[in-house]
């Protein structure tokens, strides 16, 4: 049974959800998620024998939300799961990421590979750090429509998603699912900056068969403090860039797993796909080569929770 309580982590209080015992496995959702997004997890893993910890990270959920932008760094992001590994009384951890959550594990494992016993990306791939800030150059190749540039803009979608909570979330999941997309399609998530983005997205009449109005209801309600946190994630993009230079050319070392849907947006980012493909040969630490999931969207570990959770837990079982 999954159990909650609150935490003091890193200077801060962390809702955490957990279920079993044996070796820690840490699970960090994305955006616009919560601890919530791992339910399908929690359970076969807790039976194959792991302790499962999934946090409401800072700025979601129940966790605190941090007034100042700079609060949102990668750094402070890293030390929150270094902070939680040590506060469960642990000294190592399986930690795995989704969405934003990928590049906060691959992160932790990049600085900190002494307390990561093997870390498994989701949707985003292994950072390598790029030769311009991110939100610069998105600035440039998109005009300023990429979502990124569009997030940036204080107070602006955090107005637009905060004025209908739940149709927001419900676009946004339906709109980088697979049922919204078809095989081979390659869209990039650009925004009129006058309209917004829910303007363009579908609102589905019915949902995908592995998102329930209950899994909604839990959603919405786990942004009832609003999307300010979350989105000031994204506000840091380029600070982290600068904040990260020490590591210029630095690769996971610990054994790691990457797996996405190919019907997913983010592998189709620009210069992604080519990351993907060039994996292996990049990080030998990788255990096998990038799982790839047949007609699988944006929400791996909601879309397809069977094929990714046997898939960690071979991995898990496979690490040294």
């Amino acid at each position: 049974m999954v159990e909650h309580r609150m935490m003091d982590v890193n200077g801060i209080r962390l809702h955490i959800a957990e279920q079993g015992s044996g070796p820690l496995v840490v699970l960090l959702h994305g955006f616009p998620e919560s601890w919530h997004s791992w339910h399908h997890q929690f359970g076969p893993l807790a039976e194959a024998g792991f302790r499962v910890v999934a946090p409401d990270q800072r700025g979601y959920g129940s966790s605190d939300h941090p007034e100042d932008v700079e609060a949102y760094t990668i750094l402070h992001l890293v030390g929150d799961v270094v902070g939680l590994i040590r506060a469960l009384g642990e000294e190592r951890a399986y930690v795995v990421g989704h969405d934003w959550g990928a590049p906060v594990a691959w992160h932790t494992a990049l600085l900190r590979p002494d307390l990561v016993r093997g870390v498994a990306g989701l949707s985003v791939p292994p950072p390598f750090r790029g030769k311009e800030p991110p939100l610069v150059a998105m600035e440039k190749r998109f005009g300023g429509r990429f979502y990124w540039n569009y997030f940036n803009r204080p107070g602006v979608a955090d107005a637009e998603f905060g004025r209908d909570v739940r149709t927001a979330l419900r676009k946004l999941f339906y709109s980088a699912s697979a049922a919204a997309s078809r095989s081979g399609e390659v869209k990039q998530p650009l925004v009129n900056p006058d309209k917004g983005w829910l303007d363009s997205m579908a609102d589905p009449e019915v949902l995908p068969e592995w998102f329930t109005e209950d899994d909604l209801d839990a959603l919405t309600e786990s942004f009832s403090r609003g999307f300010t946190g979350a989105l000031n994630w994204y506000r840091n993009l380029d600070r982290n860039w600068e904040l990260t230079a020490p590591w210029q050319d630095a690769m996971v070392t610990t054994p790691a797993l990457y797996m996405y849907g190919d019907r997913d947006l983010v592998p189709a980012f620009p210069g992604t796909p080519e990351l993907i493909q060039n994996l292996p040969r990049l990080m030998p630490s990788l255990v096998r080569e990038p799982i790839e999931l047949e007609g699988c969207g944006h929400w791996t570990q909601q879309e397809r929770p069977d094929e990714v959770t046997t898939a960690l837990i071979e991995f898990f079982r496979a690490c040294p």
